[in-house]
């Protein structure tokens, strides 16, 4: 079965009447999956899920989400149509799934509605797409972000992008330079594209990393990434430059 097919039926086994639309956002729609892209998925839903229907969401992604079930990996957010239109900032998310959460709840924690900045940049990535796999198309569920949600969305999730450095390098730096292409176009590029859009404007001694990052993302699944210790050691001076480049934008505020 198709992967998408396989999340769809398993939403609306759980949710039921409950789903307004189900729509990709992520890789899928800005440039195509590479190999360590996870399948991104936004559920519109009516109201709030209750305990039961959590714990079977989440059991049923965890059964055929990652790669210890030789599958692309899932992420998978649901947001209560209310708590998103009319649009205002910062939203609340019913339920997110992740790989990156797994070990968690694998444990027994079961996801609960919680403030989701992040969902800014999911629903503007799936108005961007425009590719629902059920439902109306997107536009006719969900009100567009303005600028500066988005700008605050991108900048939130720095902090906890920094506690990663060291063990998820690849996808830290070219997410920081898709939240400096952001701030300074208001477009979410692909993350490739988006080194692309900063490699212009670094300067050559902070471009080494972010090249090899990029390739990586094109290339290589995340058991396959290396960096040299020449590499490494340019790390930390190309996130300073990048991160002073977003705090440039930010001091600068809209044009």
């Amino acid at each position: 079965m198709d992967r998408t097919q396989e999340i769809v039926g398993l939403v609306g086994g759980v949710l039921g009447p409950d789903v307004i639309g189900t729509y990709l956002h992520g890789s899928s729609v800005l440039g195509g999956l590479r190999p360590a892209s996870d399948v991104d998925v936004l559920v519109v839903s009516r109201r709030r899920m209750d305990e039961q229907g959590r714990r079977a969401l989440l059991r049923g992604l965890l059964g055929i989400s990652g790669s210890r079930n030789k599958a692309r990996p899932v992420e998978l957010t649901v947001v209560v149509q209310s708590e998103v239109r009319p649009w205002r900032y910062p939203p609340t998310g019913d339920f997110l799934y992740g790989e990156w959460l797994r070990t968690e709840y694998e444990a027994g924690k079961v996801p609960r509605p919680e403030p989701m900045p992040d969902l800014a940049l999911l629903v503007t990535m799936a108005l961007a797409g425009d590719h629902p796999l059920t439902g109306p198309r997107p536009a006719q569920v969900l009100d567009p972000v303005p600028h500066a949600d988005l700008v605050r969305a991108s900048v939130a999730g720095v902090p906890g992008l920094l506690d990663d450095l060291d063990g998820d390098t690849r996808n830290v730096l070219l997410t920081l330079a898709r939240v400096w292409s952001t701030l300074a176009t208001g477009r979410i590029r692909s993350k490739d594209a988006a080194a692309d859009w900063a490699l212009t404007r670094l300067p050559p001694e902070h471009r080494p990393v972010l090249e090899h990052a990029r390739r990586l993302y094109l290339d290589r699944r995340y058991c396959e990434e290396s960096w040299s210790e020449a590499l490494r050691a340019q790390v930390r001076p190309h996130v300073d430059r990048v991160l002073a480049e977003i705090g440039r934008l930010r001091a600068r505020g809209p044009r």
